[in-house]
């Protein structure tokens, strides 16, 4: 079967310098993957590079198709991102923002039909946004504008989508039901998703696979069972750490503070 996603010896850098190497991994359709790993590891560099945003050498495969190949409006009907810190208009309503997301099936010069206001109006329905469908965004709360982020993206009826940091920002409260959705939304739709999250728990709860990056390279790829280890942890995020386990058995990364009978501060 047709991967919905294979990257082979991916790399990535900025005015010649290379910030991710190497990176090769497939992922099947329907799947979550969970890119992870210290600050300044290439993340969010990597998602760009997936979403046709910076360039790339090596391969990026979507559904058996070199994406070097997809024209812009071609890519944007493959595939849904959104960025950790989109820019959101002023002024704009939950609709119209929304409605944004409908722009790569549009002709030139064509305007929204019925059609893609309902598709915008199912998004909303679906993220429980109907009630704010009149709101300006920056009337929202923290969670509704990332609702309404992913509502966008959503709109784009694409089969993947791309996430850098969903959560940011948000209370655990809020975060648990915006990834509560968001997998909801996978399973029904078949949608594939690749995030960065930098809560490593809600990384193993939620995605099938983690792909630990440090330095810009692959450390580990796997399941949370196999990826989150106390002892790759401390390498990898200079962390002192306990992995716990749910009643499910999913893992969860616990802090521990002062482990060498000091204060907890790394000076001491």
């Amino acid at each position: 079967m047709t991967a919905a996603l294979r990257l082979a010896g991916v790399s990535v850098g900025y005015g010649g310098e290379p910030v991710v190497r190497d990176v090769s991994a497939d992922l099947p359709a329907g799947s979550w993957l969970a890119i992870v790993g210290p600050n300044g590891a290439g993340k969010s560099t990597l998602l760009k590079a997936l979403a046709g945003l910076v360039r790339h050498s090596g391969t990026i495969e979507l559904h058996g198709r070199d994406t070097t190949r997809l024209s812009r409006r071609q890519r944007a009907t493959e595939i849904g991102y959104a960025a950790q810190h989109p820019v959101l208009p002023e002024r704009l309503t939950v609709t119209d923002y929304a409605l944004l997301g409908r722009t790569p099936h549009l002709g030139a010069l064509a305007r929204e039909s019925t059609g893609d206001l309902e598709v915008v109006h199912e998004a909303l329905a679906r993220l429980d946004l109907a009630d704010l469908a009149a709101r300006t965004l920056e009337t929202l709360s923290g969670g509704e504008r990332q609702r309404a982020v992913l509502a966008r993206v959503l709109a784009q009826h694409t089969r993947m989508l791309l996430l850098d940091e969903p959560t940011s920002g948000l209370d655990i409260g809020h975060a648990q039901m915006l990834l509560d959705r968001l997998d909801r939304l996978r399973r029904e739709d078949g949608t594939t998703v690749v995030t960065t999250l930098h809560d490593l728990t809600f990384a193993a709860q939620y995605a099938d696979r983690l792909l630990l990056l440090d330095r810009g390279e692959v450390v580990v790829t796997g399941p949370g069972t196999e990826v989150l280890t106390a002892a790759r942890l401390s390498r990898h995020y200079a962390a002192a750490v306990e992995i716990l386990t749910t009643t499910d058995g999913t893992p969860v990364v616990a802090p521990v503070r002062g482990r060498d009978g000091g204060s907890g501060n790394p000076a001491d």
